[in-house]
């Protein structure tokens, strides 16, 4: 699996590690950013968020997207 951003750089060399959860696109470490998000559960009437924030593995891309306002 090739980093996809990388291989826009014309740079093959690199493995990517993970795959962009909002695009889909496999990035490796030096284009992955990591964000914590909270988990939801329904509970009664209203949503409970649990105690340990999970990990969303993003493109660099797909983060300035997001970010950006």
């Amino acid at each position: 699996m090739r980093c996809y951003d990388c291989l826009q750089e014309a740079r093959s060399d690199t493995t990517g590690i993970g795959v962009c959860s909002r695009c889909g696109l496999a990035t490796c470490e030096n284009h992955a950013r990591v964000r914590q998000v909270h988990v939801t559960r329904q509970i009664g009437m209203g949503a409970s968020y649990g105690p340990i924030p999970a990990r969303r593995v993003v493109c660099h891309t797909c983060d300035i997207a997001e970010t950006t306002h």
